[in-house]
C-alpha cells in the first residue's frame, strides 16, 4: 500500500463541536480511501454549506464548496469533466434532502458514477436546531420544540423506489462499520447513497451514541441486496431496531454525458481558449 494516512493530513483546526458525530464520519473517510489505496490527487470530495460539509476542509484533498444543498450539482460536473478522478460528496440532512432533494432525484436517474455520504443528525445543526426532512415529528429540538409538522423523510426508501444502484446505512457511533461501507460505496460502480445515523451533541439529547450503538443492527446475510421489493420493505421496518448495512444494489449503465454531447474525450482534455475563458469571468467581477 502506498498510500499513508499522513497523506491526508491538514493543517486546517477542526471547528466542530468536541464529541461532534462528524468526528469519527472523518476519520472513517480518511481511513478508507487509505485502504482503498487512491491518493489524495486522485479525489475530489464537493460539498455546500453546513457543519457535514466542512469535512474536505479537515482533509489534505481535492474540494470544490459550492451553495447550500447544491453538492451534487457541482459532483456531477467534476465527473463528467474528469471521469477518471474519485468524486465523493459530503453534505447534511437539510442540504441533500431539503434543498437539495430534486439534485438526488436527478443523480439517481442518471446513475452519475460518485458517491454521496449524508451525515444525518435530524437538525440544522449550523443554524441553530431546526428541525430538517429527517426529524422525527414527535420529538422537539431545542428550536421546534413542539416537534415538525411533517413526517420524516425515509430516503433509503425513496432512493430504493427510483433504482439507485448502491443505498447503505451505517452511523458514526459505529465507526469500523462506517469505515467498512464508504469503501463498498466508493468501489461501487454508480451512484451510491451512503446514509449515516449521527448524534448532534449540541441540539438533539434523544440521539446519542449510546442510543445508536443499542438499537443498529447489521443486515443479516439471509438479505438479498439485490431484491429491490426486499430491500424497499427493509427501508420501510419501523422499531426499536435499526437495520445497518446494504440494503440495495444494482447493475445499471453509468451515465455516459460521450453519448449525447458528441464528445469522443473527457471535455478537461479539450482545447482552452484563455481569451474566452477569461471573457467569461469577466462577467462575474
Amino acid at each position: 500500500m502506498s498510500v499513508r494516512p499522513e497523506d491526508y493530513a491538514s493543517r486546517v483546526e477542526i471547528a466542530w463541536c468536541p464529541g461532534c458525530g462528524n468526528r469519527p464520519i472523518l476519520e472513517a473517510v480518511k481511513a478508507a480511501l487509505v485502504a482503498l489505496d487512491l491518493a489524495p490527487q486522485r479525489v475530489v470530495i464537493c460539498s455546500g454549506i453546513g457543519q457535514a460539509p466542512k469535512l474536505p476542509h479537515y482533509l489534505r484533498v481535492n474540494t470544490f464548496n459550492g451553495l447550500h444543498g447544491r453538492e451534487l450539482v457541482s459532483a456531477c460536473a467534476v465527473k463528467m469533466a474528469a471521469p477518471d478522478l474519485c468524486v465523493l460528496v459530503h453534505a447534511g440532512d437539510g442540504g441533500a434532502y431539503g434543498e437539495g432533494g430534486n439534485h438526488l432525484l436527478h443523480a439517481i436517474r442518471r446513475n452519475v458514477d460518485l458517491t454521496l455520504v449524508v451525515h444525518d443528525n435530524k437538525t440544522y445543526a449550523l443554524t441553530k436546531g431546526q428541525a430538517s426532512p429527517t426529524s422525527d415529528a414527535v420529538e422537539g429540538t431545542r428550536v421546534t420544540v413542539l416537534g415538525a409538522a411533517a413526517a420524516p423523510l425515509n430516503p433509503l426508501a425513496l432512493a430504493i423506489s427510483q433504482g439507485c444502484s448502491f443505498v447503505a446505512r451505517t452511523s458514526s457511533a459505529l465507526p469500523e462499520h462506517l469505515q467498512e461501507m464508504i469503501q463498498a460505496a466508493v468501489r461501487h460502480r454508480g451512484f451510491s447513497l451512503l446514509h449515516v445515523l449521527q448524534p448532534c451533541v449540541v441540539w438533539d439529547r434523544v440521539h446519542t451514541y449510546a442510543y445508536y450503538r443499542e438499537r443498529c443492527e447489521p443486515i443479516g446475510a439471509r438479505h438479498d441486496p439485490r431484491d429491490a421489493r426486499a430491500a424497499f420493505a427493509l427501508a420501510l421496518q419501523d422499531g426499536e431496531r435499526i437495520p445497518v448495512g446494504i440494503f440495495y444494489t444494482a447493475d445499471r449503465p453509468v451515465y455516459d454525458p460521450s453519448a449525447t454531447s458528441g464528445l469522443d474525450r473527457p471535455s478537461r482534455e479539450l482545447p482552452v481558449d484563455p481569451d474566452r475563458v477569461r471573457d467569461r469571468f469577466s462577467r462575474f467581477r
